[in-house]
């Protein structure tokens, strides 16, 4: 997405990093190799890690299936918050449609939720959250697209974009490095979606982001089938993993495994938005046909 901006659309954005306390270095370093090269400047916002620690626990707590809300959500929470208070209009996501169109609705729920977040902290949580940034559904659906008038643009869905030759580009362009997998570049989200999903859930989201690339027909039926053959985790990186994850939320590894095997439940169990986004439904379908 930066170099398409920078190279292909001429244009020099302000590069926005929300550090949530899980980047793998390999990501940190690709996020300064880009920047650097590109010579962009790039505004770090590091979230306060005791409240980020406090919340994820309370997710693990509350056993849903989407543990990365957390993190999804304050990315574009502070994400937005700082365009509108610098006055930029237009937001570039690296979101497509080629690697990421399907995904079942089963799978997970809707991380920008800000009333399914403050339910479940304030159920499981243990510290208040006085600083981590979220966005509320006025702010999301309103404030910031109309009154703000502010524009997310995916520019990669208007290419020919392909994720295997991108990566081969930036590689030897950038010296950028792949991190194993979809959004491994993320300590936890690699760990959520390689263990917690199909462990607890039976859920490989592999076949999802596979089943888009086939779609688009950047891979093979077989060579997807073929990919889902291989493991997500060889034992000893998982036991790595769980140990990183425990001491970093500050928990040993029994007490994760606990919070594992708590018996499992779904957005439907907390507090939630879903009931204003089909009222909101209604009324936009109403406007439409007027």
């Amino acid at each position: 997405l930066l170099h398409v901006a920078v190279a292909v659309m001429k244009l020099r954005p302000l590069v926005v990093h929300v550090d949530a306390g899980w980047n793998s270095e390999i990501a940190v370093k690709n996020i300064e190799e880009l920047t650097s090269a590109l010579n962009l400047d790039l505004y770090t916002y590091v979230v306060d890690w005791e409240e980020m620690r406090d919340l994820q626990l309370a997710f693990l707590r509350s056993s849903v299936a989407n543990q990365d809300t957390p993190q999804d959500h304050v990315f574009f929470a502070k994400l937005y918050e700082y365009a509108v208070k610098n006055n930029i209009k237009y937001v570039l996501t690296g979101s497509n449609l080629t690697s990421e169109s399907i995904l079942p609705k089963s799978w997970g729920y809707s991380a920008s939720d800000r009333t399914q977040i403050i339910s479940i902290h304030k159920k499981f949580g243990q510290k208040k959250l006085r600083t981590f940034p979220t966005a509320g559904f006025f702010r999301r659906n309103i404030y910031w697209p109309y009154i703000k008038k502010m524009e997310i643009i995916s520019p990669l869905n208007y290419m020919n974009y392909n994720k295997n030759l991108a990566i081969e580009f930036l590689e030897k362009k950038y010296g950028w490095k792949y991190y194993g997998g979809k959004h491994h570049e993320s300590k936890w989200t690699k760990f959520f979606q390689c263990h917690y999903l199909p462990t607890k859930f039976g859920y490989d989201k592999r076949r999802a982001h596979l089943s888009s690339m086939i779609v688009a027909k950047q891979i093979a039926r077989s060579d997807a089938i073929s990919e889902l053959d291989k493991p997500l985790y060889n034992q000893i990186e998982l036991l790595e993993d769980k140990k990183y994850v425990s001491k970093k939320l500050g928990i040993d590894l029994l007490q994760l495994e606990e919070l594992l095997r708590l018996p499992n439940r779904t957005y439907k169990d907390y507090a939630n938005e879903e009931s204003i986004h089909a009222f909101m439904k209604k009324i936009k379908k109403c406007i439409y046909f007027l």
